[in-house]
């Protein structure tokens, strides 16, 4: 069983920080604790928010947000690091696809990979 985590994209907690940070300071600063205000204030706007940005790709709930159209099974299998004709004979030697349901998935892949072979080759002739 494949341990999974929760991953945050960067530019979204970002966000969720930056008004999280500027709603504590001015929840603090109308409640009246007054010592609070300046300390969140900083640790929020001059520490967390800094890091999270210069830091954010490389720590591991933090993951870049460019394509927002990721699914989680992508997700797991970059994590896994598992090429996704491995993925799927793993699954197949477990018992959890069936011979077609094996045979049509692969099939699958191989042509998706056939696609974008082709395609890169096209790009590749367009740059010259």
């Amino acid at each position: 069983m494949r341990k999974q985590s929760v991953q945050f994209e960067k530019d979204k907690l970002l966000g969720v920080l930056s008004v999280l940070t500027f709603g504590l300071t001015a929840f603090f600063a109308v409640v009246g604790v007054d010592f609070l205000v300046p300390t969140i204030f900083v640790l929020g706007f001059f520490l967390v928010i800094p890091l999270i940005a210069i830091l954010g790709d490389s720590l591991p709930m933090v993951r870049d947000g460019g394509d927002d159209d990721v699914s989680v099974e992508s997700i797991q299998t970059e994590q896994s690091g598992d090429d996704p004709i491995d993925e799927l004979r793993t699954r197949y030697a477990r018992g959890e696809l069936t011979d077609a349901e094996f045979e049509r998935r692969l099939e699958r892949l191989l042509e998706t990979e056939d696609a974008e072979a082709s395609r890169s080759k096209e790009r590749v002739f367009d740059r010259e």
